[in-house]
C-alpha cells in the first residue's frame, strides 16, 4: 500500500555539500564543479526514471537556458554564496505510490515541484528514482528528489535568497510566520496531492502526513536507519548501529504489547472468604433498592421470631410431657 514519506534536508558547505556534486548524483550526469574545479561523474546509473529543471510559471515564456541546463543552474548556485558554510541547496525527497503508473506519479511529481516553485520563487531540479536492484532492497521503492534553489530565480540569474532562508525574526518583520509552518504546510501538501492522484487513479488507498498518535493509530513508528548505516549494508556489511536501532525498536513494540495485554487482562478473581464481606459492604444505589432492601430484612426479622416462638411453644410442651410422666 501507499505510504507517506517527505523529508526536508540541506545541502551546505559546512558539511562538505556541493550543489553540483548533489545534482549529478541525482540526475545520473557528469557535472563540473567550477567552484572547486572537481568533476562528479555519475552518468553510469541505470535507475533514473526522469528528470528535468522546473522554474516558476511566470518564467514560461522566456528562454532562460542559463536556469534550463543543469551544470549552468548549479554551478551559479555554488558561485552566488561567499559564506563557507552557505547553504546551496535545498531537497525534498518524497515516496511516491507503487499503486501509480509511471506517467501517473511523473504528473504527481511535476505539478508538486511546480507548485513548490511558485511558491518559493526557486527552481526544482526533480529526479524520478526507480527502486534499486540489489540484494534487500524494496521493490516497491520509487521515489523523487526534488532539489530547489536556495535563491529566487530572476530571467538574468539568481536573486535574493527565498523567504525559506530568512530567520524568524526577518520573517515577522514582512508578516510571515514561523519556518516551521512552511514545513508543515509542504507535508500537508503533499499529503493532499498525493490523495488526489490515488483519487483520480481510481485507488482505495490514501496516505496520512499526520503523526500516527494524531491518527488515532496505536503502533510504534518504524525505525528510520540512517543512510551512512543503509549504504553500509546494502554492500554487505553489518551495521553495529542499524542492529542497535532495530533491537531498540523491537524493545518499544514489545513494551507496547505487554501494556496492551496487562490493560485488557482480566481482574484476578477474590477470595472465597472475602466475598460475603464485599457483599455485604455493597450499598445500594437508588430509593428502590434501599425500599426493597428494608422488606427483605423486615421479612426476615418476622420468620426468625416466629420460628423462635415456636420453638419456644415446643420446648414448653415437651416441659408438661415430661412433668406428666414424673407424675404418674
Amino acid at each position: 500500500m501507499a505510504i507517506y514519506h517527505l523529508n526536508v534536508k540541506s545541502v551546505g558547505r559546512s558539511t562538505g555539500g556541493s550543489a553540483p556534486r548533489a545534482a549529478a548524483y541525482r540526475a545520473g550526469e557528469r557535472i563540473r564543479d567550477e567552484r572547486t574545479g572537481k568533476t562528479y561523474d555519475h552518468s553510469e546509473r541505470q535507475d533514473v526514471m526522469h528528470k528535468e529543471i522546473v522554474l516558476p510559471s511566470r518564467f514560461a515564456d522566456e528562454e532562460m537556458a542559463w536556469a534550463r541546463d543543469r551544470a549552468s543552474l548549479w554551478n551559479a548556485a555554488e558561485s552566488a554564496e561567499t559564506r563557507k558554510n552557505a547553504r546551496v541547496a535545498r531537497e525534498y525527497l518524497v515516496a511516491l505510490p507503487v499503486e501509480l503508473s509511471p506517467p501517473q506519479r511523473l504528473e504527481l511529481v511535476r505539478g508538486f515541484s511546480q507548485e513548490l516553485s511558485d511558491r518559493y520563487g526557486f527552481a526544482v531540479d526533480l529526479a524520478i528514482h526507480a527502486p534499486r536492484d540489489f540484494p534487500g532492497s524494496d521493490p516497491r521503492n520509487f521515489h523523487a528528489h526534488l532539489l530547489a534553489t536556495t535563491r529566487e530565480v530572476k530571467v538574468e540569474g539568481l536573486g535574493a535568497k527565498t523567504t525559506l532562508e530568512m530567520r524568524d525574526g526577518n520573517r515577522r518583520e514582512f508578516g510571515l510566520p514561523p519556518v516551521i509552518d512552511e514545513l508543515l504546510h509542504v507535508r500537508e501538501r503533499w499529503a493532499a496531492v498525493t490523495n488526489e492522484a490515488l483519487q483520480e487513479a481510481r485507488i482505495a488507498t490514501r496516505v496520512d502526513h499526520r503523526s500516527l498518535e494524531a491518527q488515532g493509530i496505536d503502533r510504534e513508528p518504524r525505525p528510520q536507519i540512517p543512510r551512512a548505516a543503509f549504504e553500509m549494508e546494502r554492500h554487505g556489511y553489518r551495521s553495529v548501529v542499524a542492529d542497535r536501532m532495530r533491537e531498540e525498536h523491537q524493545a518499544r513494540v514489545q513494551a507496547r504489547l505487554d501494556k496492551v495485554a496487562a490493560r485488557e487482562a482480566p481482574l484476578p478473581a477474590e477470595p472465597a472468604a472475602a466475598q460475603p464481606a464485599a457483599k455485604a459492604a455493597a450499598k445500594p444505589q437508588s430509593l428502590e433498592d434501599i425500599r426493597r432492601e428494608a422488606r427483605e430484612n423486615w421479612l426476615r426479622l418476622r420468620q426468625s421470631q416466629s420460628q423462635d416462638h415456636a420453638d419456644s411453644a415446643l420446648s414448653g410442651a415437651n416441659d408438661r410431657l415430661r412433668n406428666d410422666d414424673l407424675a404418674r
